[in-house]
């Protein structure tokens, strides 16, 4: 995935991550505290921060929180949130998830939510998380998770005709097996099913693309079917998808 598509897509729509559902107010956000229980001496990383909602969510829990991204206009916006909540314990700054500019062992904790299917090489961004941890340190993230086999390249396909920078959602399983060969021990691993109301997520799109989006919604079969779960109400078109919630401690 080239990174100034990502740079490109995700500055054109930066401003709309303040206040989007799943990324301001999903489920796993929430849980996620709740899974990790961070401890007040513990120093963070939050990687593909975007406008801040992981980090400023665990920022009253921990001494210190390191928002990160690669977007100018996401960096911008997450400042100004911090700013504005008050937080004296977040810096915000540049840095690639997949090359960290931190020394080993330097956190006590790395999250990133709803990001890694954007990146090039998730295997990467594993072992970077994992080197970045100190000894006994938690790796937590959250993101979108497919169905093995041809349903998951449907729901891959769907969601990189929305969006090119998407580059693929894993599988559970996937994800666990990265973590193991990083040096992982998985503590917890969960899922998450949240309803995507069409119009709002195709909203940045022509009506000819949205009508193509909503083509392949219409015509999905099979296992893709049964895991998009689409519908259509007189309040509109909705349909469901997964995010994976994966925690794991690097050995001491």
């Amino acid at each position: 995935m080239s990174k100034s598509l990502i740079k490109e897509q995700f500055g054109a729509n930066a401003a709309a991550y303040v206040t989007s559902q799943p990324h301001a107010k999903g489920a796993s956000l929430a849980r996620l505290v709740e899974l990790v229980k961070p401890q007040p001496a513990w120093k963070m990383l939050d990687i593909a921060t975007a406008a801040g909602h992981t980090a400023f969510i665990f920022a009253p829990h921990v001494a210190h929180v390191w928002a990160t991204d690669i977007t100018p206009e996401m960096l911008v916006l997450a400042q100004q949130q911090a700013q504005e909540r008050g937080f004296a314990n977040v810096t915000v700054e540049t840095a690639d998830a997949e090359v960290l500019p931190y020394d080993d062992a330097s956190f006590d904790l790395v999250t990133c939510r709803i990001a890694p299917h954007h990146f090039g090489d998730v295997a990467l961004f594993v072992r970077e998380a994992a080197r970045v941890l100190r000894p006994g340190g938690i790796l937590a993230v959250v993101d979108n998770v497919v169905p093995a086999g041809p349903a998951g390249d449907y729901v891959n396909a769907f969601e990189k005709l929305r969006d090119p920078s998407h580059g693929r959602c894993l599988t559970t399983d996937e994800w666990l097996t990265l973590y193991q060969a990083s040096g992982l021990a998985i503590l917890q691993h969960e899922t998450i099913t949240k309803q995507m109301e069409f119009d709002k997520w195709a909203a940045r799109h022509t009506p000819t693309m949205q009508q193509n989006l909503r083509a392949m919604l219409s015509e999905v079969e099979g296992e893709a079917k049964a895991f998009l779960q689409p519908t259509v109400a007189a309040t509109g078109t909705t349909f469901m998808l997964q995010e994976g919630i994966i925690i794991g401690q690097k050995s001491t």
